[in-house]
């Protein structure tokens, strides 16, 4: 049996095995800071390797950078050891009604950095969209905090903006030396993170305005490619004002826009394209073309002749003031592979001439899907909303105006129509996701169009202020008012079109791991103390607990199907159908464990400590390779 490892991946470690499977020859060993052997990249072997020029010290180079930028990256790469645990009572089943957990759609309350890092190798390549709505750096919004230059004690007792729960928030104001870097340091290791969820033909969307969208164009560009950019695209937030700085009044956000390829592409519904598609030519959507061209005989003499209709003998002739656009030889050749079409042919062409058959790459690997649909503009279409009608429809939908400024779902759905038809299923992740608009888009875009797509949506469980709407109305963090909008706007799309989808969310909260720290450095601790943690789970977690953290540590899916079952009197969580089997119970026997074994799951889980006796920890491998050899075995 291997051990589960409890913690996301080193990111660091997991491109060290990449780049030494690439390069071996480059793979040395050497002394660290505690003088500890340990391997390392020699980076002059790794240089001759490349045969390319390598910039280093002092030499000039085109680059963005500013201070603490490495350990921005850094934070990126370093694993985690937090979990996510589930809350039933925040829940909301498919149907609606709270309590439940059975829908395919994910809330996560907590720090989005912790989050992403916890998801990402269960979501690795899943996601077709990201939409996220980031402090924007005015001075005066809450940033994230990620400051490296302050012990955690430091930064508590200087910047007072812990909230009652633990979550890191501070005002970033422009009188600070930091007030770029603080921004920067926040948004790096998250956009970094959230590329790694994006699938091939996945796209990320980030709104924006002036204070940083420089700032953000030249970090999305260092990590998603400058030739992965799509498009910034202006959104009119507001009608003009006329008290404002310089008297010019800035009406625009923006939303920047950048693929994890070549391989997406965007389209929007325009005016229907002339494709046909045709038995003689499967899965070819084709269009036709004019075989004459604007020159003459004299000009073109092999372009001067006449074309005969083998099935009917018809002739012709080429004009001598406009001749074929094809020589003799080379209408012989498309003849033969059937791209040659006369009138007749097909009865729904009108033509009174040979005319060409033809089509695209793209229109074959879109073939069907792309009918009736053209490119997008960033003109965007005039029904998206401001500012002002994202505000009067949550105050609509909730009662209250209990989220100042949030974008209209208007938006948001256009941006999710534009993924094209064949994103009906596809996951829309949103780690800003303040009042929930994103949930509220993907719900409006499944009734209109009958879609399955999921969303996962992170947010920190920022304290909503004293004073506020919000707080009259109850709401004590952010996360609750974007919880209750899902609901509502579920009620409110059930109620007008009473669509069969799903309009709850699995509610999980980010906590710190359910193993004791014994279990992460065995080395502090002396066998007399070992002795006191034969358990090595924390006392107050739940079998469920556990279960979720065992999911994401093997990479399976959080909307999962999740069922208990009984086997053998003990308690067992069925997960995907059987996929995963799980059992937390202590005392487990060996007709647990071949009742278990018999039912060929793919993984079987099992607590360390759960064996009755010594006797069934050591016939369990045996008991698994009779009954089910090809089930993959864990222990936590």
């Amino acid at each position: 049996m291997d051990k589960l490892k409890m913690h996301s991946a080193d990111i660091a470690d997991e491109k060290f095995r990449e780049l030494a499977a690439l390069f071996p020859e480059a793979v040395t060993e050497t002394v660290d800071s505690d003088g500890n052997v340990v391997r390392a990249i020699d980076k002059d072997v790794l240089t001759e390797e490349i045969n390319r020029t390598v910039v280093d010290g002092l030499q000039e180079r085109y680059q963005f950078t500013w201070p603490d930028k490495r350990k921005a990256r850094n934070l990126a790469n370093t694993p985690t050891t937090k979990t996510l645990r589930l809350i039933k009572e925040k829940s909301v089943g498919r149907d609606g009604k709270i309590g439940g957990v059975d829908s395919e759609n994910i809330y996560i309350e907590g720090d989005n950095l912790d989050a992403l890092k916890i998801l990402r190798e269960t979501y690795l390549g899943k996601v077709k969209m990201i939409y996220i709505d980031p402090p924007y750096n005015t001075g005066n919004d809450f940033v994230y905090f990620d400051d490296f230059t302050q012990s955690a004690n430091q930064y508590i007792n200087e910047s007072g903006q812990y909230d009652d729960i633990g979550n890191q928030l501070v005002q970033n104001p422009e009188t600070i030396g930091r007030f770029h870097s603080n921004w920067l340091n926040m948004i790096y290791p998250r956009l970094k993170l959230a590329k790694d969820f994006l699938s091939d033909d996945g796209a990320i969307f980030i709104s924006i305005d002036d204070h940083e969208q420089e700032n953000l164009c030249k970090i999305c560009n260092e990590i998603f490619g400058e030739k992965n950019f799509i498009a910034c695209v202006p959104w009119r937030k507001r009608t003009a004002k006329s008290d404002v700085p310089f008297g010019v009044s800035q009406d625009y956000e923006f939303i920047l826009a950048y693929a994890k390829s070549n391989a997406f592409v965007a389209s929007t519904k325009g005016k229907e394209r002339k494709y046909y598609v045709t038995p003689d030519y499967p899965g070819k959507p084709w269009r036709f073309h004019d075989l004459t061209k604007q020159t003459t005989a004299a000009e073109r003499p092999n372009s001067n002749f006449t074309i005969l209709n083998p099935k009917n003998g018809k002739k012709y002739p080429a004009n001598p003031r406009r001749t074929w656009a094809i020589s003799e030889d080379t209408f012989k050749k498309y003849y033969e592979e059937g791209r040659i079409i006369f009138p007749g042919d097909y009865d729904f062409l009108d033509i009174k001439k040979p005319v060409l058959r033809y089509w695209k790459d793209a229109d074959i690997l879109k073939a069907g899907s792309n009918f009736g649909r053209i490119a997008v503009s960033t003109k965007l279409p005039d029904d998206i909303g401001m500012s002002q009608d994202g505000t009067r429809e949550i105050t609509k939908l909730m009662g209250n105006k209990v989220f100042g400024f949030p974008k209209p779902s208007q938006l948001i759905k256009f941006l999710i129509s534009i993924l094209g038809p064949e994103s009906s299923s596809a996951v829309i992740m949103d780690f800003f996701s303040g009042s929930a608009t994103t949930a509220q888009a993907v719900m409006e875009s499944n009734s209109i169009d009958g879609g399955n797509r999921k969303f996962i949506l992170v947010q920190l469980p920022e304290v909503v202020q004293d004073g506020t709407d919000a707080s009259a109305a109850g709401f004590k963090y952010i996360c609750d008012i974007g919880e209750k909008r899902i609901q509502a706007a579920g009620a409110k799309i059930k109620t007008d079109s009473n669509a069969s989808m799903d309009y709850g969310f699995r509610c999980f909260k980010i906590d710190s791991s359910n193993m004791r720290n014994v279990f992460y450095r065995p080395s502090n601790y002396n066998q007399e103390m070992m002795d006191l943690f034969a358990d090595n789970i924390k006392g107050d977690r739940t079998s469920e607990d556990l279960l979720i953290q065992v999911m994401l540590d093997l990479g399976i899916l959080l909307s999962s199907k999740i069922e208990k079952i009984v086997i053998s009197g003990k308690e067992v969580f069925s997960v995907a159908n059987g996929y995963l089997l799980a059992c937390f119970d202590k005392d487990i026997t060996d007709e647990v464990v071949r009742n278990i074994a018999e039912k060929h799951p793919y993984y079987a889980v099992f607590r360390d400590y759960s064996m009755a006796t010594d006797s069934v920890a050591v016939n369990f491998d045996q008991i698994f390779n009779t009954y089910s050899p090809k089930t993959i075995r864990k222990v936590l």
